[in-house]
């Protein structure tokens, strides 16, 4: 999977009558990367606009584990996708180099990150022309 783009995961749902249960593992089983770091993003109001970078080494699986919001992500080459997040069994993989906004956030949003990398700052792509240059570097024939 780590040659492909981003796409959208559904992982297994189980459970009963007491309620429900969502498990991922990572390594290649349900998250196609050995798990780094873990975090998540709520209290953003739905006019509030998160991420807006990429990374040069980061791969991510998003959830949204409860309430709603959308991912719009951009490879730099004029391939554009708007994934929307409203089910907790269903989650993101935004591979590295893929601009990633997550936006449209419901009031009881809980976005939860799961990264391939411990946090460098320096890997982040903060500047949108920036990372433009950075996809025609890595591209040279395109």
């Amino acid at each position: 999977m780590q040659n492909q783009g981003p796409q959208m995961l559904e992982f297994q749902e189980k459970g009963d009558e007491r309620g429900h249960l969502i498990v991922c593992e990572g390594g290649g089983q349900d998250i196609p990367f050995d798990i780094k770091r873990i975090f998540y993003i709520y209290g953003s109001e739905q006019g509030i606009v998160r991420g807006q970078h990429a990374n040069r080494e980061t791969e991510f699986v998003i959830i949204n584990v409860a309430g709603s919001s959308k991912i719009r992500v951009r490879d730099g080459r004029g391939n554009e996708a708007v994934f929307i997040l409203n089910r907790p069994r269903t989650g993101v993989y935004i591979p590295r180099m893929i601009w990633k906004d997550m936006y449209d956030f419901s009031e009881d949003s809980v976005l939860l990150c799961l990264a391939s990398e411990h946090y460098k700052p320096d890997e982040y792509i903060r500047d949108y022309e920036e990372f433009l240059k950075a996809v025609r570097e890595e591209n040279p024939e395109e």
